[in-house]
This record gives structure tokens, C-alpha cells and sequence, in this order.
């Protein structure tokens, strides 16, 4: 099992500290609230799961409300947004700036006004998948993503809003390939090959061991009930 211990936070006195890719301490704001997100590649399973997940947290935490929410999308203009960055070809800066500017009015009207009204934020994808797609697999300097991220997230007062806890679901590229093909008609990115998913993973991996405390990885080769099982096992402690 793994303890969360959450206790009463102020975001402005309360802070995290990560190591991030350019060997530089990153503070994390710590709100009211509690932000988790779920990432992996495309045929993980992680979004089968979130339903489920939110409807455990609304039973363990009654007295707290909790968003559910999704990347890109989230707000009426990510919405639109969401259907160009999925369907429409497009060149890579600009499709790495549209995905923050998505982010950025998602974490303005949704994201961050419940954190501080201290509820439940539970996201299908976060600024980790930036990292992944448009930089693992699509090859995006890290660089330029590392100043999205500290623009889009970053508070006046130097810290940056970041995920109290990543659910990574981990999984070879070809077994995930395999399972989309059986679901659904592919968007531009699940329509790309093998080794592009398989860069995606390794950047997922390699975001997760520079910050472990944030992310928990779950082995997505095990069946829906060993995972569910797994993500039960984790004892959030709220405020």
C-alpha cells in the first residue's frame, strides 16, 4: 500500500521540490485541494479506469467534491481546441503552443479554482503528456517545452502547479497498439507508428524516475482487475 499523507496546506506557504531535466530545483505549489492525474500512452487503459477511481474518491472523501476533467479539453475553448489538436495536421511548435493554450484556460477556469475551494481534481492527461507526445515522440527540444511549462504553470510567486500524484499506466508500445485497433477509429496520434509509441513510453518513464514522489506507475499488462485492485490500494489522506 501506498500512504499520501495530505495535511492542511496553505499554497503560498507550502511547497514541493523536484529535479527537473535541466537539473534544476522546481517548487510545486501545494493547494486546499488535491490534483491527480492519469497519463499513458494511447491504449493503456487509463481512462477505463478514471470513472471508477472518481466514484472511489467521492465515496472515501463524502464531504469533498471531485472534478473530473480532460486533456485537451476541459473548457468550452479547450473543446475546440481538442478537435484540431486530435484531427487536424499541424506543425509541431504549433501544435506544442496550442496544446499549452488549451492548458492554460483549463487550468484558469477549472484546474486551480477548485484546488483552492479544496476539492478533488481528477484529469485524464496533464502537461506530462506534452513532454511525452511532442517531445519523446515527436521530438520537440525539451527545452522549449520546460518554458511552456513554467509559463503556462508557474504562480507570480515562482512555484508551479503541478499534479499532487501521476497514475502513469505503463505498457509496451505493440500490446497497446493492439488493443486500439480493436476500439475505436484512430485520431492523428494513435495513427502513428510503433516507434513513436515507444518513445512516448520511455519519456513518460523517464518524467516518472525524475519525480518520483509524484508518480505512481501501474504495470497496464495486468488485467483491469489486478489494476483496479492496485489503485484501490492507494490511501489518499485528505485535509
Amino acid at each position: 500500500m501506498r500512504l499520501i499523507d495530505i495535511n492542511e496546506k496553505h499554497p503560498l506557504k507550502h511547497i514541493n521540490y523536484f529535479l527537473n531535466s535541466q537539473h534544476e530545483y522546481i517548487m510545486t505549489a501545494l493547494y486546499p485541494g488535491y490534483f491527480v492525474s492519469f497519463e499513458g500512452i494511447d491504449g493503456a487503459g487509463k481512462s477505463t479506469h478514471i470513472p471508477a477511481f472518481s466514484q472511489l474518491m467521492r465515496e472515501l472523501h463524502p464531504s469533498l467534491e471531485v472534478v473530473e476533467t480532460r486533456e485537451p479539453g476541459g473548457t468550452s475553448l479547450g473543446e475546440k481546441l481538442r478537435s484540431l489538436l486530435l484531427d487536424v495536421p499541424m506543425n509541431l511548435e504549433t501544435e506544442a503552443l496550442l496544446m499549452f493554450a488549451a492548458r492554460r484556460e483549463h487550468i484558469a477556469q477549472v484546474i486551480e479554482p477548485a484546488l483552492l475551494a479544496g476539492k478533488i481534481v481528477i484529469s485524464d492527461r496533464f502537461t506530462d503528456a506534452s513532454f511525452a507526445y511532442q517531445g519523446g515522440g515527436r521530438g520537440l527540444n525539451l527545452d522549449k517545452l520546460n518554458a511552456l511549462e513554467r509559463w503556462v504553470q508557474g504562480r507570480e510567486d515562482g512555484v508551479l502547479l503541478q499534479p499532487n500524484l501521476t497514475i502513469l499506466f505503463d505498457l509496451p508500445g505493440v500490446v497497446a497498439q493492439e488493443r486500439r485497433s480493436k476500439v475505436r477509429a484512430p485520431d492523428k496520434f494513435e495513427k502513428m507508428d510503433l516507434a513513436f509509441f515507444e518513445k512516448v513510453r520511455q519519456e513518460y518513464l523517464r518524467r516518472a524516475k525524475e519525480d518520483p514522489q509524484r508518480f505512481h506507475v501501474v504495470d497496464a499488462t495486468q488485467t483491469p482487475e489486478v489494476i483496479w485492485q492496485d489503485l484501490q490500494s492507494l490511501n489518499i489522506s485528505m485535509p
